[in-house]
């Protein structure tokens, strides 16, 4: 069947992430609905689906009831779902090695992240990635931003026992740049247009477009494996609300920009550009390209650098953590 068929016509801080105040849904409480506790991070990629979602009434549409969480990070929203704090929530291609080990079920991609950068300030004397050996590198451990160090490192020709890698929290790594407590940061956007304030002529050493289309850098919204199991058809609502929201961004993206401020209750123009470091694919695009084997080819391309990172100790097939069936069957329906 022509993938076309098979989808009905989409309706339609101050040093770090934008404020971390929990949103909730505007729709008013209905007994009658099926509350889903749905895990976020407040940035565009991890935030505008769900801004949508609560704008133009689409969970109500699905006979759900959001009870929304804000994280900052995907490692954090796995152990929720692990712990059954959260039914399903949003992660960077940094942690997806999570699912992959089987902590959670990836149920639909979201957007290719090219917002991953690892940075120096000038006057330190590293000007490429060899120069970053035995240097302090501040990065959010299990994120995105570890994995393009990862990957910078070995295009470098070195690894990360090469250089001294501080974990820290996604803010402290922007304070402690700023403080120059640590010589280079391995982060995303838009938390480095935070740092070039401070810093305008901060040195890019390594971004994500270096590695596509070789490797592609899915963020992703997951679940938990029970959920999964045993309520499919929630699965299906929830991505139905996902899918649905996801192509009236992919058809109106700077408007998504201001919608996903207004949800944050973040300042205006504070996301301005934000869509601009990520590739939005339509539903349909993204059903074909399940059916085609691409997006599992992006899953399996991190599961083999996990691999390797010492994340998990082998690489499996993607079906078993990615439910394909269940995205496609959505939006077909």
């Amino acid at each position: 069947m022509n993938h076309l068929l098979r989808k009905a016509t989409a309706l339609c801080a101050a040093a770090l992430l934008l404020p971390l105040a929990a949103c909730s849904s505007s729709d008013d409480g209905d007994a009658s609905a099926t509350k889903v506790k749905f895990g976020y991070i407040a940035d565009f990629a991890g935030a505008a689906t769900l801004a949508v979602a609560d704008e133009q009434g689409l969970w109500k549409g699905q006979g759900l009831e959001p009870e929304l969480k804000v994280f900052t990070n995907g490692p954090l929203q796995i152990q929720a779902l692990g712990s059954g704090d959260l039914d399903f929530g949003y992660i960077g291609s940094g942690a997806a090695w999570l699912p992959a080990s089987g902590k959670a079920k990836i149920i639909a991609p979201n957007m290719l992240g090219i917002a991953d950068r690892v940075i120096t300030r000038p006057g330190t004397g590293i000007t490429t990635v060899a120069d970053l050996k035995g240097k302090k590198i501040g990065v959010p451990e299990g994120t995105s931003g570890d994995l393009i160090l990862e990957l910078a490192l070995r295009q470098a020709g070195l690894t990360a026992k090469d250089v001294e890698k501080v974990n820290m929290d996604p803010s402290t790594v922007v304070s402690a740049f700023a403080s120059k407590q640590i010589d280079a940061a391995a982060l995303w956007y838009p938390l480095i247009d935070t740092i070039k304030k401070n810093t305008p002529d901060l040195v890019e050493l390594a971004k994500s477009d270096d590695f596509y289309p070789a490797l592609s850098f899915p963020s992703s919204f997951v679940a938990r494996n029970e959920i999964v199991a045993d309520d499919p058809a929630a699965v299906t609502k929830v991505l139905k609300v996902v899918q649905t929201a996801n192509d009236w961004i992919a058809a109106h993206p700077a408007e998504a920009e201001t919608l996903t401020e207004k949800f944050l209750k973040a300042p205006s123009g504070q996301l301005k550009g934000a869509s601009a470091v990520t590739k939005i694919l339509s539903t349909d695009e993204l059903v074909e390209l399940t059916d085609d084997g691409t997006v599992a080819g992006w899953f399996k391309g991190l599961a083999d650098i996990f691999v390797g990172m010492g994340k998990i100790t082998e690489s499996p097939d993607p079906s078993t953590y990615f439910t394909a069936d269940l995205y496609t069957g959505a939006a077909a329906g």
